[in-house]
């Protein structure tokens, strides 16, 4: 587990090399049990503390990494006190089910996001994100959703 001596910066760090190691038990532990996710990646996730954890799960289960150079990848990091933002570009293939997303393509996609991260105590306490929801649909031959 990591401790309070890593540096907010090489906590997320860690956390994005756990997060393409596709290990549930190794990324979990850079998380707070109570973490918040404030920009619910999986659409319809309850408010509880530590719900992101599932969302996550679901997340990283619908995108495959089986090519060299998919996953995650930090092109850029900025740190200031406890918040660290990165600017991730993420490359995979859509091979699993998503809530409220179509059916698996089978297609691949490579799309820009940014997170900013709240690190307390040596683990993530708090997340946000966003990302090209447009470009990952348009690379996935989806329809953008509607309000129904």
């Amino acid at each position: 587990m990591p401790t309070t001596a890593l540096a907010p910066k090489q906590v997320v760090l860690d956390f994005i090399a756990a997060l393409n190691d596709r290990s549930a038990q190794d990324w979990e532990r850079y998380l707070a049990p109570d973490v918040v996710d404030h920009n619910k990646i999986i659409f319809g996730e309850q408010e509880a503390p530590g719900a992101a954890l599932d969302g996550f799960r679901r997340q990283l289960a619908a995108f495959g990494t089986e090519a060299p150079g998919d996953g995650f990848h930090a092109e850029q990091l900025i740190a200031e006190g406890d918040e660290v933002v990165a600017r991730l570009r993420v490359r995979g293939v859509h091979t699993g089910y998503h809530p409220r997303m179509p059916e698996p393509t089978g297609r691949r996609c490579d799309v820009e996001q940014i997170w900013i991260f709240t690190v307390r105590g040596g683990r993530i306490a708090e997340i946000r994100a966003v990302s090209d929801r447009l470009g990952m649909f348009l690379q996935l031959g989806w329809d953008w959703p509607s309000e129904d």
